[in-house]
């Protein structure tokens, strides 16, 4: 109960400071809307922002996915071959450090205005905190394990199934969380840069039009599809990890 009972009641002080705001300092709707406003928006444009958060949800998940299938393997690759890890990890940084938003629009000229270039954009910030929590997670078998393994003859494949991976659970999932988060931004970073739909898509006409109230919208929807992904997230994580509950809270 506490679980949920906290969360909510910040939430509300936090909108109630925002509505107490524009009422004290008279803000101008367009610069700052109320919190009434934005849900006035909900009212008149309900089935134009759900249909544009399926747009956003979709690119999110597929990008996510993709990412963690390569990020997974990658750090297979470098947890296992040191010639991997010292050929890959150089190039993994480099590519880490470009800015995302500067690669947008390189995006764009390859792929087009379509779904193609958001999915490789939510797949670029997802994928390096992917590897470098998996390959830790894979480093981090203690020492006995694997000399108790080896010494009853096991193979690479059942060593690395029954003891490496399921060890390396905790710290994988780290990194999923902190990518699921990631790749809504990454969504929005593409739909910012040339879209036709999703509610990156809606923030830049809304605030080409002076329309912040449905801006407002399209970013609370935003930040609602973060926290629900986290969260299924969570429940897997506690499925099947059921220790993990002590450090998830």
């Amino acid at each position: 109960m506490r679980v949920w009972v906290l969360p909510a009641v910040g939430a509300a002080l936090t909108v109630a400071a925002w509505w107490l705001a524009t009422v004290a300092f008279d803000i101008a709707p367009y610069v700052l809307p109320a919190p009434p406003d934005v849900l006035a928006v909900f009212g008149r444009h309900g089935g134009y922002l759900l249909d544009q958060t399926w747009v956003t949800l979709v690119e999110t998940l597929q990008g996510y996915a993709l990412a963690v299938v390569a990020g997974v393997l990658i750090a297979v690759l470098i947890a296992t071959f040191r010639i991997v890890e010292e050929s890959v990890y150089p190039l993994l940084i480099a590519v880490n450090a470009v800015p995302k938003v500067a690669v947008a629009p390189i995006l764009v000229v390859w792929m087009g205005f379509g779904q193609l270039p958001k999915v490789v954009m939510v797949f670029l910030v997802c994928f390096f905190p992917i590897v470098i929590s998996t390959a830790t997670g894979l480093r981090s078998t203690p020492a006995e394990f694997v000399e108790l393994s080896r010494s009853l003859r096991a193979s690479w494949w059942r060593l690395f199934l029954q003891v490496r991976f399921p060890h390396a659970l905790p710290q994988i999932f780290v990194g999923l969380k902190v990518a699921i988060s990631l790749a809504v931004i990454g969504a929005v970073i593409g739909e910012f840069v040339g879209a036709q739909a999703g509610l990156g898509y809606v923030i830049v006409q809304s605030g080409a039009s002076a329309d912040t109230a449905l801006a407002f919208a399209a970013m609370a929807l935003l930040g609602a599809m973060s926290i629900a992904l986290f969260y299924v997230l969570v429940a897997i994580e506690r499925l099947l990890l059921p220790w993990a509950r002590e450090t998830t809270g």
